[in-house]
């Protein structure tokens, strides 16, 4: 017989569990109507409560210089912002607990900080509140350090707020600074590396995605982040120190020369890396819009007429085709008119001598190279001068980069052939002519030149940029033969003394080019100058090239001299690179 003490606990749990069937049918109705009966309607409500996203921020890449010296990086600023209004319920005397320090005294620290005086603080916030008497906002400064905005914080005041903004700062100011370029207050590239190399710096921003609930809370299980990915870090073949002391001496050069502009070069030569690209006048892209700022790089971006320096590479075609060696000689005046009425004179006029090739290259003489050359077809010329590398830009690819104007054999006039002998009726650029330059340097192999070392992404990978295979131009034995005579020059020109280099062998050439007045004729009285050479002559490790661009000082190319010789000792220096222990060979100018 079943009593009622035994029935209480079975009705019990027959009641619990009708309760627990009756709640889990609510549940699958309430389900039902949700996914399937007003599913439409339910997904409508909550569109605009998912899919909310932040943009996470990766951070620009670094450029450094050679040795990892970093030249431009990017760190973050802050603005600091007052709340006018509540300065001034801070310092309200009728308040039960004034601050200690009043707002006149608390002015006056914050502009210690801020680099502003006390008056300019509180008349930011009196102005502010002249115009709206509730006024929250008024810029205290922008663009504040990293340690200011810590100094200020430290201070604890309610009133001042801060905003942080990315911001690219370049740590060793105007050095390699129209080689690096710069970036827009928005962050975007606009000149030089910075632009033509945002592939390696940009950054690639990530994504912080998650659905939020109607009531505005973030539904759990939903967020999904992508990572930002900073940039990469580019490094430079450019050595930072070299660059800072070419900088310095180029500049000093260009004021005492009363000079418009002047560049140095330098280049390795059996590598073809760029270690030094300096000119004056130049920009700190901390400060763009400073007074004298230049913010084009000439040594990429200029073109001119390399004058005498190109009797080097005529002298080179001479002896690799076989039409003369260094001691073939012609006999030449200071001024002569050719059968095809062409008309040649040198910077000197002189009664007619025999010139040896080598005496050619030594007093430079514009006639004897023009008659010497007359063996050699001119597009045979043509050809060689392509193969040095005139009018084909350089491997660098700089952006804006300039080549050189070599109009083809065909189209010379009767003057063209005699002036392009000496470098005239045509242009190049200084990376132009420091490759051909490192043919007669590398035993007759052209170099591709490089100024990018690498690119390492983020995530460490190294990436090398692709200049193009060395190209044979002339025989070894051409090289060593233009070499030598090239050292003669360094020995027995009238400038010789002033560019002398203790301790080492040396092969160079200069030039005095015309400049154009852009209407087919050259300017009266002003002169493009140029130096450029190697050493140590008997084993080339660097080339080294200064321009001036009209110097008034000293008009011809030997207001290059004293820098010439500053630039390539420094190199040398630098480089601890061994002096010479055999002496050059001295060959007859005159025969």
């Amino acid at each position: 017989m079943t009593t009622r003490s035994t029935r209480s606990p079975r009705r019990r749990t027959v009641v619990a569990l009708g309760i627990v069937l009756a709640v889990l049918a609510a549940f699958v109705v309430r389900l039902v109507d949700i996914q399937v009966v007003n599913a439409d309607q339910h997904v409508k409500d909550a569109a605009t409560k998912i899919g909310e996203s932040i943009v996470l921020k990766g951070t620009r890449g670094r450029i450094t210089d050679a040795n990892g010296t970093v030249l431009a990086k990017s760190t973050l600023l802050y603005d600091g912002q007052f709340s006018p209004v509540n300065v001034v319920k801070y310092y309200d005397p009728h308040s039960e607990s004034p601050p200690a320090v009043g707002w006149q005294e608390m002015a006056a620290r914050i502009g210690a900080i801020t680099g502003q005086s006390a008056e300019e603080i509180m008349g930011i916030v009196a102005d502010a509140l002249a115009k709206d008497p509730g006024s929250q906002f008024a810029y205290l400064k922008r663009g504040l350090s990293t340690e200011q905005y810590r100094d200020l914080k430290e201070l604890g005041l309610p009133y001042l707020s801060f905003t942080s903004q990315p911001s690219r700062v370049y740590p060793e100011g105007a050095v390699a600074g129209s080689i690096v370029g710069f970036v827009g207050a928005d962050g975007q590239p606009l000149e030089g590396l910075e632009k033509a190399q945002d592939a390696c710096l940009a950054p690639t921003d990530g994504k912080d995605t998650f659905d939020r609930g109607k009531d505005g809370v973030v539904i759990p299980g939903t967020r999904r982040e992508t990572p930002a990915v900073d940039g990469g870090t580019l490094q430079l073949t450019i050595d930072g120190d070299l660059q800072w002391y070419l900088q310095q001496l180029i500049a000093e050069q260009v004021k005492k020369y009363k000079s418009i502009s002047g560049t140095i070069t330098v280049v390795e030569a059996k590598t073809g890396k760029i270690r030094a690209a300096a000119e004056y006048p130049t920009v700190d892209p901390n400060d763009i819009d400073a007074p004298g700022s230049f913010l084009r790089n000439r040594v990429f971006q200029d073109q001119f007429e390399p004058a005498s320096t190109f009797k080097a590479l005529t002298a080179a075609v001479l002896v690799d085709t076989g039409k003369a060696n260094p001691g073939t000689t012609v006999r030449a005046s200071g001024r002569e008119t050719f059968p095809n009425g062409a008309k040649v004179r040198d910077m000197g006029l002189h009664k007619a001598v025999n010139y040896t090739l080598t005496g050619v290259l030594v007093d430079s003489s514009n006639v004897a190279i023009s008659k010497l050359s007359e063996r050699v077809d001119p597009q045979v010329r043509y050809e060689y001068l392509q193969r040095f590398g005139i009018s084909s830009g350089s491997a660098v690819k700089y952006p804006g980069e300039a080549k050189g104007l070599l109009y083809p054999a065909s189209q010379w006039n009767n003057q063209q052939l005699h002036d392009t002998n000496y470098g005239q009726g045509l242009t190049t650029t200084v990376p132009e002519l420091m490759g051909a330059y490192s043919a007669l340097a590398n035993g007759g192999v052209r170099v591709p030149l490089s100024l990018i070392e690498s690119c390492t992404a983020a995530d460490g990978t190294v990436t090398t940029p692709k200049t193009g295979e060395p190209v044979r131009v002339i025989k070894e034995s051409t090289a060593k033969q233009v070499t030598s005579m090239l050292e003669n020059v360094y020995m027995q020109a009238s400038y010789s003394k002033a560019i002398k280099v203790p301790g080492y062998r040396v092969a160079m050439k200069s030039g005095t080019g015309q400049k154009s007045d852009n209407k087919g004729h050259y300017k009266s009285g002003v002169w493009y100058t140029l130096m450029i050479g190697y050493a140590p002559a008997e084993d080339p490790q660097y080339i080294v090239a200064i321009t001036l661009d009209e110097p008034t000082k000293v008009k011809s190319s030997s207001a290059d001299a004293e820098g010439f010789q500053k630039a390539m000792t420094q190199v040398m220096k630098t480089y601890r690179v061994m002096p010479s222990t055999t002496k050059a060979t001295r060959l007859p100018v005159y025969k």
